[in-house]
């Protein structure tokens, strides 16, 4: 199914956790309202996020408001007693969005996405059981996230799917292993997340020994000695393509997301307003396609070292990867 989504939305998993010292809820909310202020059209939360706090924040920012933005969040994977745990079983599903539903204070959620494929069930369980929840009223279109293009035509045979949401960026390509054509085919919305690399394209960070000891980029290769150094090497020229182009760096890297097709949105997720407002005006770029010709060959899987995700974390996607692929 056809969904309309705005070309970049505003993830919002940083606000409660994963990246650094999270603000406080006050600062959160306060940035929250001033996103929708200046006519953020999509917020992007989940269950596991700050273990249902970021769904909590959202639901407090946007009261009132609700009907300004497009709502998509995420069930199947959560932190059960301490621990994160992905359980796709339809009866965990049913409980989960009835528990969004409630942090977020809506009675209605637009996007609605299987965080993970539980490879414990068939996909079509967990997709029938999201298409309960359409019937239902509460969730308005079903979305992927992480899936191979095989589990998306499992689920698709069960119900339309209206948006995969998958790591995209000019350093994690994966995407492009099929997953990029089969959305386009098939009129669905490739969301991307991660789109400045976390962090790497847009010089969120001088070195990743900065990084917070509960940082989730501290247990990523690409950031670990092995794998920095070759990475950061990359950066002066990625510098200078953006200079070249006349915006910044996170600009760029968000326009070749964009450039990809027109059924790719990027969601980059902040906590500044500053760097909301830079992503924001990255969708109105008119970027040379020679330009980011470049950028694509600067940055790439020939040149970036290191996988996207440790072994462990690996084992809990089923989206393509370059390493299955050698």
């Amino acid at each position: 199914m056809t969904l309309a989504l705005p070309r970049i939305g505003l993830g919002c998993m940083s606000l409660s956790h994963a990246y650094g010292v999270p603000p406080t809820v006050e600062e959160g909310l306060a940035f929250l309202r001033t996103a929708l202020d200046e006519g953020v059209k999509m917020l992007d939360t989940a269950t596991l996020y700050g273990g249902g706090r970021n769904e909590e924040l959202v639901g407090q920012a946007i009261a009132g408001r609700r009907d300004e933005v497009l709502l998509a969040s995420k069930c199947g994977m959560a932190i059960v007693d301490g621990v994160k745990r992905i359980d796709g079983r339809p009866e965990t599903l049913r409980a989960q969005v009835d528990a969004s539903l409630g942090r977020l204070g809506v009675d209605h959620i637009d996007l609605y996405y299987l965080h993970r494929w539980d490879k414990q069930v068939p996909i079509g369980e967990s997709v029938g059981a999201l298409a309960e929840m359409v019937s239902a009223g509460k969730i308005g279109a079903i979305g992927l996230s992480e899936v191979s293009v095989q589990r998306l035509r499992e689920a698709q045979a069960v119900a339309p799917i209206a948006a995969v949401q998958n790591e995209y960026s000019l350093w994690s390509r994966n995407p492009e292993l099929g997953m990029l054509d089969a959305t386009r085919e098939s009129g669905v919305a490739l969301v991307a997340f991660s789109p400045l690399a976390r962090g790497f394209l847009s010089d969120g960070f001088a070195d990743p020994d900065e990084f917070a000891p509960k940082d989730i980029r501290r247990n990523m290769p690409r950031f670990q000695p092995e794998h920095w150094p070759a990475n950061a090497s990359l950066l002066p020229q990625w510098r200078a393509l953006a200079a070249e182009a006349g915006c910044t760096p996170g600009q760029l890297a968000l326009a070749w997301v964009l450039s990809r097709g027109e059924n790719v949105v990027a969601i980059p997720g902040t906590t500044r307003v500053d760097h909301f407002r830079e992503n924001q005006a990255a969708a109105d770029l008119t970027v040379d396609a020679g330009l980011l010709a470049r950028a694509g060959e600067l940055i790439g899987t020939s040149t970036v070292s290191g996988p996207r995700y440790a072994e462990a974390a690996s084992r809990e996607v089923d989206a393509e990867s370059f390493e299955d692929a050698a």
